[in-house]
């Protein structure tokens, strides 16, 4: 079958081994898989991620010298059913949270040298953790959940209360996906900040109820615009007076080192900051500054199961409207060239692989 296999650090359109799916497995066919941002990183720095989870405690069944064919992000159609399987008819469209279960362990869909993910025309998916596409749901649409499911996580580990200004640093998919959630729980206002303009007008789009252009000046300047008190005096004064709102929450969604360091040094005293963009490299902060300003600070990956089914809910009940987001569909031709394009922010939010395109 056809794929494109992260080889060398190069991405190569090539025949791979045609699949067969053991107990409790499924072949499908790929119908759509979103190119997400770990992908785009993980292509030249696989070792250091591999390491990064090695170091966590992840394990190291990965090897990044080996071929891999990423794509986690999928909507996918039943084929067949190894021994013991069945739940589902051929022909009907699933999503699942991209990780295998087998008796070798737990192994990550489209981050394996075992189980090709969804840039390839087939994959072997675990039949236990497949979700029906309810609801006619559009096969693109379907493919959102696993991003929307991120921003579903973080909000949902968020200290947000009523009366909470959240500001939400970085409008890539990651910070669109929580501006989509914080909106879909009720809560608000939501401040965002981000250079690019394309990502600004989406970030409004999808509820933002102010956007800042960081190149103008701070975002941590416009606290005060939703009446938050950004000095410790002020902080002071609000909690003694009775006057103090929700605490404010600072979602930081770009993952570069020095981020981290301006949103404590920016945001309100006893904010919480919460940290979903991934940094890759060893960053500097300054503890005694966020001391001072009592700070939570808490980092945030993945989703649960639970959150990941309610995505998919939310998208199909047509209460999270995801195709905005999507800006591009490529075929397995196209993947390379797709790689190159999302790294301009004016172009793409979220392209779309098609396996079953020339």
């Amino acid at each position: 079958m056809r794929a494109v296999v992260r080889r060398s650090g190069k991405l190569i359109c090539d025949e791979i081994a045609d699949l067969e799916p053991g107990p409790g497995q499924t072949l499908v066919r790929t119908l759509a898989c979103g190119i997400c941002g770990s992908d785009l990183h993980a292509l030249h720095h696989l070792d250091h991620m591999v390491d990064m989870t090695r170091r966590a405690g992840g394990g190291d069944r990965l090897n990044p010298a080996q071929d891999i064919v990423f794509g986690h992000e999928f909507c996918a159609e039943i084929l067949d059913h190894g021994p013991g399987g069945g739940r589902f008819k051929p022909g009907a469209r699933v999503v699942s949270i991209p990780v295998n279960i087998s008796a070798a362990g737990f192994e990550a869909v489209g981050y394996s040298n075992t189980y090709p993910g969804g840039y390839a025309e087939r994959m072997i998916l675990t039949e236990a953790m497949l979700l029906e596409v309810p609801n006619g749901l559009a096969t693109p649409l379907a493919a959102m959940t696993e991003p929307m499911a991120v921003g579903a996580h973080a909000v949902a580990e968020a200290a947000v209360e009523p009366g909470s200004v959240c500001l939400v640093i970085g409008c890539g998919p990651v910070g669109l996906a929580i501006i989509a959630a914080l909106k879909l729980k009720g809560h608000g206002p939501v401040i965002a900040a981000d250079f690019s303009a394309a990502r600004r007008r989406m970030a409004e789009k999808l509820g933002a109820d102010l956007v800042v252009n960081p190149a103008d000046g701070s975002p941590h300047d416009r606290w005060s615009d939703f009446g938050v008190p950004n000095t410790l005096a002020g902080h002071s004064i609000a909690r003694m007076t009775g006057q103090l709102k929700g605490k404010s929450v600072v979602f930081e969604c770009v993952g570069a080192p020095g981020v981290l360091q301006a949103c404590i040094e920016g945001c309100p005293p006893g904010s919480q900051i919460l940290v979903a963009g991934v940094c890759m490299e060893a960053d500097k902060i300054e503890p005694s500054l966020a001391i001072n300003k009592q700070l939570d600070m808490k980092f945030v990956l993945g989703y649960t199961p639970e959150e990941f089914a309610a995505t998919l809910s939310d998208i199909a009940e047509g209460r999270l409207d995801v195709a905005p987001l999507i800006t591009g569909t490529v075929g397995l031709d196209g993947v390379a060239d797709a790689f190159v394009a999302l790294g301009d922010p004016e172009m793409h939010v979220k392209i779309m692989v098609d396996p079953t395109l020339a």
